[in-house]
């Protein structure tokens, strides 16, 4: 109808779908390595409890992917345009969100007591040392996916 206004569905759009598929991407490839790595070495957990426990990290993973994406660029808008301040607020965001999954993780997969315990300090201390190591590895999903990187300040009319 004439003077009629269309509001369109962004949540649908090809760039937040591309966005969905490439957070998604780089969370699954680098924390099922990682996730391995700690669950077996650091929090003594079985191969069959690694085994379970990447098979909910992966399901889990799916829908957590993007909300993780978004939440770091929140986040990483806080960052100065420094070295050390890019590797703090990273790895403030990897912290804050992905441990508490983790913990659950790990929890629900048979990991209890010493070795719970063991398995959190370790993921703990895995996403400070991880946290800008991933977010440059998402970055480089999301440029292989044509999307630009992440934690940008928005435009300012007085920049």
């Amino acid at each position: 109808m004439p003077g009629e206004r269309h509001v369109t569905d962004k949540t649908t759009s090809p760039l937040s779908t591309r966005s969905y598929i490439a957070d998604t991407v780089a969370l699954i490839l680098f924390f099922t390595t990682t996730g391995i790595i700690n669950e077996r070495w650091i929090a003594g957990m079985t191969w069959e409890q690694v085994f379970h426990a990447r098979l909910i990290g992966g399901a889990l993973m799916i829908p957590v992917g993007r909300p993780y994406g978004l939440w770091r660029d929140w986040i990483m808008r806080r960052a100065k345009d420094t070295r050390v301040s890019r590797l703090l607020w990273d790895s403030v965001a990897l912290m804050t969100f992905q441990v508490p999954i983790y913990a659950a993780i790990i929890a629900i997969s048979g990991a209890s007591g010493e070795g719970l315990v063991r398995g959190i300090l370790g993921a703990a201390v895995m996403m400070l040392v991880l946290g800008r190591p991933y977010g440059a590895f998402l970055n480089a999903i999301r440029r292989v996916f044509g999307l630009p990187p992440g934690g940008s300040r928005p435009m300012s009319l007085n920049e």
